[in-house]
């Protein structure tokens, strides 16, 4: 088992945002996360990541207990990811960006900044930007910032990256490029993929499975088809009436 959820509950006040969740993902899974807004899905991913921290329950990777660690000591252990709103460091190049992945991630305390960089180019490479390795971050589009954002994560050698809505604003040829792009991700490094999306189809064709949170509570988990066609999942997302 590469990540183990165990009755996790956060709370905001006197909010639940996320309520008694247990999940695992096996390594080499593709698994979805999905429900309507406001379900408790980033907030699930910033527990898990560590920048929040678990009002109760524990997490673990790899058997190891990350419960209230740092993100950037969870980060070390193998988890990374992306955020729906791209967070680039937006005065440093591409190249500067990624090689700020490659030195978080991996713990080699000798390793050069030149060494850094050199690893950072292969990543910007992969996610084809490498023609925009020196251009800001700030001024990249935004399917270009996505791509960095997939770099940088890639960049940490993780075991499992998580992916929020990573077609959030693309038009239908850069998110089938996106598509595209976290395949090959999965197939050349053999990443496990915890992935928010709200476009149906891209969860139905990529995922093995697919985890279902509304009101802060999982209600559902199983193969894709199985889970949408669930007449309490189409009720989560269009309501009662309609469904």
């Amino acid at each position: 088992m590469l990540l183990r959820v165990e009755n996790v509950s956060k709370l905001f006040g006197g909010l639940k945002a996320v309520d008694d969740v247990s999940l695992s993902i096996e390594k080499g899974e593709i698994v979805g996360l999905i429900g309507p807004n406001g379900a408790g899905k980033t907030t699930l991913m910033n527990l898990i990541g560590g920048s929040h921290k678990a009002t109760s329950g524990s997490i673990f990777l790899d058997e190891v207990e990350t419960t209230g660690l740092r993100p950037n000591k969870i980060c070390r252990l193998g988890i990374s990811r992306t955020f729906q709103i791209p967070r680039p460091f937006p005065d440093l190049t591409a190249l500067a960006n990624v090689g700020v992945g490659v030195l978080c991630g991996k713990s080699r305390p000798h390793m050069s900044y030149s060494e850094a960089m050199l690893d950072a180019s292969h990543y910007l490479e992969f996610v084809g930007l490498f023609g925009k390795r020196n251009t800001l971050a700030k001024d990249l589009t935004l399917f270009e910032m996505r791509s960095l954002e997939l770099a940088r994560a890639l960049a940490t050698t993780p075991k499992l990256i998580m992916i929020d809505e990573v077609m959030a604003g693309l038009n239908p040829g850069e998110a089938s490029r996106a598509i595209g792009l976290v395949r090959r991700m999965i197939e050349e490094y053999h990443v496990t993929i915890l992935w928010i999306e709200h476009i149906m189809k891209v969860i139905m064709e990529t995922t093995d499975r697919v985890i279902v949170l509304q009101y802060g509570q999982k209600i559902a988990s199983g193969p894709p088809r199985e889970v949408i066609n669930d007449p309490k999942i189409i009720e989560a997302y269009l309501g009662e009436e309609i469904a």
